[in-house]
């Protein structure tokens, strides 16, 4: 992982421990005072459902969150996933946010499932698997 303009030391720093260690899946992010700079906002170990919860409803998010699931052989696996969270509500900050995603998506290359999610049904366990697939 390369540092990036856009991202935090506190970022990078959380990225780098999402994928290094066990015990954290989810990082948010978003965009901090100082324009165009991500700062991590959640880092922790969240269910799906947590992660749906943790989701502002007026403003956007980029998530990387670790999915767990078993495959339909009953084999445990792991994928990893860029979630893109823009609700209606936050229509004006869509570009900002899709250029911090495009960063992400470069910081991050191995991270190969990239969704955009403007509502919660969008981010269903059971939908997530058959991305991850």
């Amino acid at each position: 992982m390369s540092s990036s303009a856009g991202l935090s030391e506190g970022s990078l720093a959380a990225l780098q421990h999402l994928r290094e260690k066990r015990e954290i899946n989810t990082v948010t992010l978003r965009f901090a005072e100082a324009p165009g700079v991500l700062v991590p906002e959640v880092e922790g170990n969240l269910t799906q459902e947590e992660l749906v919860q943790v989701l502002p409803v007026d403003e956007p998010r980029l998530v990387a969150h670790e999915l767990c699931f078993a495959s339909p052989e009953g084999t445990r696996r792991h994928a990893q996933l860029l979630i893109f969270w823009m609700p209606p509500a936050a229509g004006e900050q869509e570009e900002a946010y899709s250029a911090g995603f495009t960063e992400l998506k470069e910081c991050l290359p191995d991270m190969r499932v990239h969704l955009t999610a403007r509502r919660t049904d969008q981010l269903a366990y059971r939908r997530l698997v058959a991305l991850a697939g």
